[in-house]
């Protein structure tokens, strides 16, 4: 069986809406911020062993394994959601020294960790109460739900710091060649 019951955020139990994250800061400002740059990167490198792991489980639903590995499996992506919820913690901190884009990045990213926690949540207990109930439709969903929403939070990542990286170029060109920022 699981040990846990539940995917924790810094020990918090993560349910759909069991926690929030604010609007844009007054006073954020346009400069970009390297920590959270840095926290991003962080992030988009969680993201994708969360994306490896989530992949792999689905394809345990696919075939014939034990309720074991699928246990080991979901423990897994747990670590991996509790590893992605301190750095998503830390980029709610730093929130306010955030640019503009860097914080539209914050509150994309929260709302689609939460959906991968809260069906993470439900997968562990589902083994908990029905450990041999592999093919049962609401695990299947289960499954697929956490694939579907550990590949949305990778990609969505992803291209926020493909962003910032290309902002960053435009913006060192832009100076290079003494043109006017753009507005």
């Amino acid at each position: 069986m699981i040990k846990s019951t539940c995917v924790s955020f810094l020990g918090t139990a993560i349910v759909a809406g069991c926690f929030a994250f604010s609007g844009f800061a007054n006073g954020a400002t346009a400069v970009e911020s390297d920590q959270v740059s840095g926290l991003l990167s962080n992030a988009e490198t969680q993201a994708f062993q969360l994306k490896a792991d989530a992949d792999t489980l689905e394809r345990y639903s696919r075939s014939n394994t034990s309720w074991e590995s699928h246990a080991d499996a979901v423990n897994r992506i747990k670590e991996d959601v509790n590893r992605m919820g301190e750095l998503l913690n830390r980029l709610e901190q730093s929130r306010s020294e955030a640019a503009p884009w860097q914080q539209v990045a914050i509150d994309r990213v929260l709302p689609l960790a939460k959906e991968l926690a809260a069906n993470t949540t439900a997968a562990i207990n589902h083994l908990n109460q029905s450990p041999r109930r592999l093919n049962a439709p609401n695990y299947q969903e289960y499954l697929e739900a956490i694939a579907d929403s550990a590949a949305n939070l990778s990609s969505t990542i992803k291209d926020f710091v493909d962003y910032g990286k290309t902002k960053q170029r435009l913006d060192r060109l832009t100076a290079k060649l003494e043109l006017p920022a753009a507005k």
